[in-house]
């Protein structure tokens, strides 16, 4: 299946791909679909932008409203999670004496973007150190929680962690927030279509999911959803025609963020086809192979290095995507170039906490002979 499934993906076939959770990848049936987007827009660009634009990407986002489980006005389409997330961080009316928690195991772009808002508008910024190995769902709320205070105003956290690919329990901690009155920002990047994602069930304030990661949409293509409670806490990121309207429509909510000039709407557009590809070809089941593939990942990896990895063996804790920590001495950015240039394996290597790992990615077009082609090198460059 795997091999068949490689054939519909434009990589190149020289090099092992194992960090399909940087950027994603697009198969060929929904890049075709992207493309044929592209050739109508320059056929008749008012008509697709002025004319059509809002009523198709209304049926785009109902499709995409129908996958993640809510409304089709919750949710409006952006080019990336870090622009998501910009949009909330830049709407909190936060001072002095309010504070935002988030954990030390957030996305490097948006862990500054909350710095930079501290730093404008003098609210706290308290990181909660997570213990490493975790061991419970359980016990991780209840350590997190013990960092929320009086002055609590937004909790901010990945569902599942880009550095270190953890899953963590955002339900149990939106849940919480809700009771106490605190608003949840939930950076999803990583999730739709690698985890299950209800939005209605999570019931979140704010969830940003990008699309063109394991949704495998074409690049640029991210999803901002908002409770209906909470869209009026939100500002456009780029104000024009939709703040006042000549025909205003259902949403505000939609209209203040949707439109923001003159831009490329075919990635948006594509969604369904992307849909409609990994219903087509079985993903359920895809992604309980990839997930089996990367654990096994995970568990050589740590064996090569002897080192434990970041959570038990705990399949509520991981997805397609694993982290495994490397010997200390490693030199990251020298293996990272080693493994790419000299190998033709693309995978993440960096590091956390100043400590060096390797982060795996396993989607639908990899195989077991990439998992040991990797494992070959890394084992050959540690022993070095």
């Amino acid at each position: 299946m795997s091999a068949a499934l490689k054939e519909l993906f434009l990589l190149d076939p020289g090099v092992t791909y194992l960090n399909h959770g940087a950027y994603g990848a697009t198969p060929r049936p929904v890049f075709d679909r992207h493309i044929q987007w592209q050739y109508e827009l320059e056929r008749e660009p008012v008509d697709f932008l002025s004319r059509k634009g809002t009523e198709r990407l209304a049926h785009s986002r109902a499709v995409l409203a129908d996958y993640v489980d809510t409304d089709r006005d919750n949710l409006v389409y952006v080019g990336n999670g870090t622009t998501g997330i910009n949009i909330i961080a830049r709407s909190m009316k936060l001072a002095p004496g309010d504070e935002v928690l988030t954990t030390d195991h957030e996305h490097g772009g948006i862990d500054r973007l909350w710095r930079f808002m501290a730093q404008k508008l003098g609210f706290t910024y308290t990181r909660h150190g997570v213990r490493l190995p975790v061991t419970t769902h359980d016990e991780f709320v209840d350590a997190f929680w013990a960092d929320v205070t009086d002055k609590t105003r937004v909790i901010l956290i990945s569902h599942l962690t880009s550095p270190t690919a953890l899953v963590f329990p955002v339900a149990e901690i939106c849940a919480r927030a809700r009771r106490a009155g605190i608003i949840t920002v939930v950076d999803g990047s990583h999730v739709p279509a690698q985890l299950p994602l209800s939005l209605r069930s999570l019931d979140p304030d704010f969830y940003v999911g990008i699309l063109h990661k394991w949704l495998c949409a074409p690049k640029g293509c991210a999803f901002l959803y908002a409770r209906p409670s909470a869209q009026p806490l939100l500002d456009p990121l780029v104000v024009s025609w939709g703040w006042e309207p000549k025909n205003p429509g259902p949403s505000k909510f939609v209209e203040y963020h949707e439109w923001q000039g003159s831009r490329d709407i075919s990635q948006f557009l594509s969604v369904p086809a992307a849909i409609a590809f990994q219903r087509e070809h079985d993903w359920d089941e895809v992604r309980v192979r990839c997930k089996a593939l990367a654990a096994h990942a995970q568990r050589e990896i740590s064996a090569l290095s002897r080192l434990p990895p970041y959570h038990p063996d705990l399949p509520e804790w991981y997805g397609q995507i694993v982290c495994a920590r490397l010997p200390a001495g490693t030199d990251d950015v020298a293996l990272l170039h080693r493994l790419r240039y000299e190998y033709d394996i693309d995978v993440s290597v960096d590091r956390f906490n100043n400590l060096p790992r390797i982060r795996v990615s396993i989607q639908g077009y990899n195989e077991l002979k990439d998992v040991e082609r990797l494992l070959d090198v890394l084992g050959k460059i540690l022993r070095e």
